[in-house]
């Protein structure tokens, strides 16, 4: 019995973090059907991306490649989304870009290095999250913080892209930087580059937006027609490759990929330089749980239309293994795409066997079809790059945020302004670092309302916003915030000056439906209260105190020393001192209760 038992804990155990156990054993020859076909249609997806991805890093095409091979592979045995579609993308690259470059030159073998070992300290950091259950941590990435950062990203990856997609040379850390740099040599435009460039443009944009009411038109249904808006950059990327190779244009100055070398990357151990990995630790971080907030976004939400299930610390093993399989195979940091991720799903992928099925692809391509990619000039592959991103810019995210909270709209607006001017890990940082302090400040003050008793019945409402009966000599009082050190003292403060600006109180009850914690430093506040109010003549009581409050209170000697009493309701608590006011409101007509809310 305790064998068995054994042996199906061990199961669940095995389940819980290879989850290709679980969903293998159902799988079946019309679910292979199925995936083999999403296979297809996002292969000829994440081709162009990985190449342009890559170059977007400032690295080879065929790393891109690499990048697309173990990574799916990895996250198919250990990823807890059936639809999730892992790979290199464009705010990762970026961000890869950023960090490589301050190790050394774009070119250099320095700088691959620096790439690899990202995707390796970044694949150990989600592993170790992972495995101590530390997912909590990306909620430290609000998000304001999150809109604003992608958006930014998203107009500096744009504006770098401007440089290939009109044959010119730009450069900068950050936005500001490209714009300046843009500026200074917008006179030298090359012709034939910003024909191929602006023409691939204007396509894929009509793709997006034109294509799809055209093929229904033609009798496609709505689904088949979203999916091949999908692979529009792919007919973009044949057709220049034939115009280019057929007009000779190579010859005349446009910029092309060149030679792609064939064959499957070869399995190697990382840099392993400690001083390197010490100075990327930050970056691969940033890097890390970025990558972890956009691919949990995505998962959660594909999940949540077929009612399916994705364990956020299960994911965090699932990227950190993806990211260590790129890493050994040459590749850069990879997380969960948006875009293919959507494709994957309408395409209809039943388990993440697609995504290996995708891997097999990339990988078929990498073996036999590299040769055909040598006269893809570099403009295609950036008004891909340009197309994909500016869908991730969404400045009315900043109407919202103001209209809602203007503490989120400073994080969000903060967070854009310091990434355009000063590049991407500070304006990342920063908006973290503003998003805490206005938290902090947040919940420093938090709200207190003066409550009474709404006749007809026995709830408290607040006296500014509902009518309601109050004793002079009762001041009840309901906070809206668990009770810790940043809010202590401003607690006692507020109630020592309700107390001194009104001499006719003698009874003070404070309400705490909403506390869900009590410090020590809160604690010691609530006991200067007691003994404070003591003084003056006044009686301390508590009311709705929860369960667990209630044990913390136990544990100290507050309770013996609280002048009042800790009563299971507010009503209670205001009955025991006047009951027939209390008596007398309950029967009384009932007042119009405001829509508006507390």
């Amino acid at each position: 019995m305790q064998h068995s038992a054994f042996i199906g804990r061990t199961s669940k155990v095995l389940r819980s973090y290879f989850p290709i156990l679980e969903w293998g054993a159902k799988y079946t020859g019309k679910t292979f059907g199925n995936d083999m076909i999403v296979a297809l249609i996002v292969t000829m997806m994440l081709i162009p991306q990985s190449l342009a991805y890559a170059i977007l890093a400032g690295l080879p095409p065929e790393v891109g490649l690499y990048a697309s091979m173990a990574p799916l592979l990895l996250y198919a045995i250990f990823g807890s989304s059936r639809a999730l579609a892992v790979g290199p993308v464009a705010v990762a690259s970026l961000m890869t870009a950023a960090a490589a470059g301050q190790i050394a030159s774009q070119g250099t073998p320095e700088y691959l290095g620096g790439a690899i070992a990202l995707a390796m300290v970044s694949g150990l950091l989600l592993l170790a999250m992972g495995f101590l259950k530390l997912g909590f941590l990306a909620n430290f990435l609000s998000h304001p913080v999150i809109a604003g950062f992608i958006t930014a990203s998203g107009l500096q990856i744009a504006a770098g892209q401007l440089s290939p997609v009109l044959g010119i040379h730009a450069e900068g850390e950050s936005f500001l930087d490209i714009v300046i740099s843009l500026s200074r040599t917008i006179g030298h435009i090359h012709t034939a580059t910003a024909a191929i460039g602006i023409g691939s443009l204007v396509f894929l944009f009509w793709v997006r937006s034109g294509l799809k009411p055209l093929l229904i038109r033609f009798g496609m249904s709505a689904k088949i027609s979203d999916i091949l808006v999908k692979i529009g950059p792919v007919i973009a990327i044949i057709t220049t490759i034939l115009i280019v190779a057929g007009l000779g244009l190579a010859d005349k100055g446009v910029r092309i990929v060149g030679k792609v070398p064939g064959g499957l990357p070869k399995i190697a151990i990382p840099p392993l330089d400690m001083a390197l990995w010490i100075k990327i630790i930050i970056p691969a971080l940033l890097i890390s749980i970025v990558g972890y907030v956009e691919s949990i976004s995505v998962a959660l939400t594909l999940a949540a239309k077929k009612r399916q299930r994705v364990d956020p610390d299960q994911e965090l093993i699932a990227l950190g293994a993806a990211n260590i399989g790129s890493a050994i195979s040459g590749g850069f940091p990879v997380t969960g795409g948006f875009a293919r991720s959507v494709v994957n799903f309408d395409a209809g992928a039943e388990t993440p066997a697609a995504g290996a099925f995708t891997a097999a692809g990339i990988a078929l391509t990498t073996m036999f079809l590299t040769p055909l990619l040598f006269f893809l000039p570099n403009a295609t592959l950036a008004a891909t790059i340009i197309v994909a991103v500016l869908s991730l810019v969404n400045f009315s995210a900043l109407k919202h945020a103001w209209s809602f909270s203007k503490a989120d709209f400073a994080a969000m607006a903060v967070t854009i302004l310091i990434t355009l001017i000063e590049g991407i890990e500070p304006g990342l940082i920063a908006g973290v670092a503003l998003s805490i302090v206005l938290h902090l400040y947040s919940t420093s003050r938090p709200h207190i309302a003066i409550v009474g008793q709404i006749p007809g019945t026995t709830h408290f409402r607040n006296v500014k916003r509902y009518t309601v009966v109050t004793d002079p000599e009762i001041l009840s009082l309901r906070i809206d915030e668990s009770l810790f050190f940043p809010n202590a003292r401003f607690i006692e403060e507020y109630i020592n000056m309700e107390v001194s600006s009104n001499p006719d109180i003698r009874n003070v009850i404070l309400e705490c439906p909403a506390v869900n914690a009590i410090d020590l430093s809160a604690l010691e506040s609530l006991e200067a209260i007691n003994l404070r109010l003591k003084d003056g003549g006044i009686t301390f009581h508590l009311s709705e105190v929860k369960g667990p409050v209630m044990d913390s209170l136990k544990r100290s000697h507050f309770l013996e020393k609280l002048t009042g009493k800790v009563h299971l309701t507010q009503f209670n608590a205001v009955s025991s001192i006047n009951p027939g006011l209390a008596q007398q409101t309950l029967n009384s007509q009932q007042a119009p209760i405001p829509g508006s809310t507390e």
